[in-house]
């Protein structure tokens, strides 16, 4: 079915699933209880869910399966953004052409940085791709502030043409995106008991590019140009030795990874069309190293898990402060409980950064494989429990 085999069938099958019904998945705690601010169902999140599984779903073809590390992934994230917000400018507000210009603009980015950038490998290819990165985002401040318009970012006015839309509303509003007329801040809520789920347009429309992006992906690992990067990735000079030239295949690599960075930074200016330098910068890199490693470098479903993972940390675990870690611990003594909530203080809040990080260490450390390796190691044992159990249950039985 769709050219899958039966396991990357069961994949794709249960990625397919949780981002339908994500809605339902992320909000396990009613509203109005006290851990309702655990629940990551809104659109906002579940739209940076997907948007940033798509980025790291393309940086994990190039890292992943080729073992280049980019550090100027960003720069491909923030030419998308620029791209789909000059379209929405110039030409309509539908996403369709804004998302295809995104791709487009950062798969012709992506030729030219790649073209440079892997006449070297190793750190020295990382750190030109960090150099180009850096270099676009300072651009974007200063030469090239007529087209980015620097530090206040690019947005859409009223004064913009539209060739093919409106320039206002017939209020006298800045018209909003949409697909063929689907606005895609819209979303309806639906109340079940004390549940309250929110099905929104504009992550839907994410969901199913994210679907679709996931399946060229699948595609790719199961191709021979696939088999190729991964001989690229074992040794690329016994590759050489056979004659074969690996550079058109890792520029390909490079440029498909960079056309996936421009696809999520048009999605992320479809469901807000704001475009800024920051997007550029080389933070923004480093996150989608870090969700592609947290999740499984050079699996499937691992760089998805990793872009959730930490995009959760990012919004709901960065919340918690000392009045929700005291009203955890309000059973306590006085004296005790304000002990415990200096203790928690430094890892929750603004020092998520810090819980996160220590994490990461730690599944560095003792998961090498990421997310994913975890879930294996689990489900084995999960496997070798019954059949321990069976084994030990036919020696006790007596011999007729």
């Amino acid at each position: 079915m769709f050219g899958l085999g039966k396991r990357d069938l069961t994949l794709f099958l249960i990625v397919a699933v949780m981002a339908l019904f994500a809605p339902f998945i992320l909000n396990p705690f009613p509203t109005d209880s006290g851990m309702a601010q655990f629940n990551a169902g809104y659109p906002d999140l579940m739209q940076r869910f997907v948007i940033f599984g798509i980025l790291a779903i393309g940086f994990n073809i190039l890292f992943g399966l080729t073992g280049y590390l980019s550090f100027g992934h960003a720069a491909f994230l923030g030419v998308g953004s620029y791209a789909a917000v000059w379209m929405f400018k110039l030409l309509s507000m539908n996403v369709i052409p804004a998302i295809l210009l995104s791709m487009i603009v950062s798969g012709l980015f992506a030729v030219v940085i790649g073209y440079v950038s892997l006449r070297r490998s190793g750190i020295y290819f990382s750190i030109l791709t960090l150099a180009f990165a850096q270099m676009s985002y300072n651009l974007a401040y200063s030469v090239l502030t007529p087209i980015t318009n620097g530090e206040t970012g690019l947005q859409i006015t009223l004064d913009d043409p539209r060739i093919l839309g409106v320039s206002a509303t017939a209020d006298g509003g800045i018209p909003v995106t949409n697909l063929f007329g689907l606005e895609m801040r819209s979303f309806e809520t639906l109340n079940i008991g004390p549940w309250a789920f929110q099905f929104s347009v504009g992550y839907y429309v994410a969901a199913v590019i994210m679907l679709i992006s996931f399946y060229i992906a699948i595609r790719i690992f199961r191709s021979p140009f696939g088999m190729m990067l991964r001989a690229i990735k074992s040794n690329q000079n016994r590759l050489y030795y056979t004659g074969l030239n690996a550079r058109p295949y890792t520029l390909a690599a490079f440029v498909i990874s960079g056309m996936y960075a421009g696809l999520a930074g048009g999605l992320l200016a479809c469901m807000d069309p704001l475009a800024g330098a920051e997007r550029m910068q080389w933070t923004a890199s480093g996150e989608v190293v870090l969700m592609t490693i947290l999740g499984g470098a050079g699996t499937l479903i691992g760089p998805v898990l990793g872009a959730g993972f930490i995009k959760y940390f990012e919004n709901i675990f960065s919340k918690i402060n000392d009045q929700v870690v005291h009203g955890w611990v309000s059973f306590l003594p006085d004296g005790l409980e304000d002990l415990v909530v200096a203790l928690i203080h430094p890892f929750v809040g603004k020092g998520w950064h810090l819980t996160l990080g220590l994490m990461f260490m730690l599944i560095v450390i003792f998961l090498p494989g990421g997310l994913v390796e975890g879930g294996q190691r689990i489900s084995r044992r999960l496997r070798r429990k019954p059949a321990e159990d069976d084994a030990k249950s036919a020696s006790t039985e007596p011999a007729e």
